[in-house]
């Protein structure tokens, strides 16, 4: 998921190119952190969060495919499950590695669907939730793209502080 060799995005031109690169970095970085972790660890809290390494990937996961669907899909609809707070949460019965590869096959997705796109100016109309302004707005898919780069960069730093309580392991020692 993290090399250019899996992401057809990163082969594109310019903007598209970077952007995507930058995720793939964020998204790399959360996968150091869930390296080596047992299914018990992926479920335990850490902190006083109710966040586990398991939910983060769970949710990020989620992230990538309502966001992607929003953004080629362009109806304004609300995604399934993109309010659905078990995303949060690893279920009884879960592995981490069926999670991760949730994720990779998530993120391939993602991939695949910015390639396909005219550019990043394309703009889309966001669904409507419980916190959205009563007017429509439309995002590109350029900021469409940014705010997952900031989601997931986001829950990498959340993961890696679950990281660090589970076993004293982070990210930079792992690289």
């Amino acid at each position: 998921m993290t090399t250019s060799s899996q992401s057809p995005a990163l082969f594109l031109p310019g903007e598209r190119s970077e952007v995507m690169h930058a995720l793939a970095e964020q998204r790399a970085l959360l996968l150091i952190t869930a390296r080596d972790i047992t299914d018990a660890q992926a479920a335990k809290r850490t902190t006083v969060s109710e966040l586990t390494l398991g939910g983060i990937v769970k949710h990020l996961t989620r992230g990538e495919l309502v966001w992607t669907h929003i953004m080629v899909k362009g109806d304004g609809e609300l995604p399934e499950g993109m309010l659905d707070l078990e995303q949060y949460r690893m279920a009884e019965g879960e592995t981490l590695a069926e999670l991760l590869e949730q994720y990779t096959a998530a993120a391939h997705r993602t991939d695949e669907s910015v390639a396909a796109l005219p550019d990043l100016d394309w703009s889309v109309p966001l669904p409507k939730t419980p916190w959205s302004p009563p007017e429509t707005v439309h995002w590109s898919a350029r900021r469409i793209l940014l705010h997952l780069i900031r989601e997931t960069a986001q829950h990498a730093g959340h993961a890696d502080i679950i990281r660090e309580a589970l076993d004293g392991a982070s990210t930079t020692a792992q690289r």
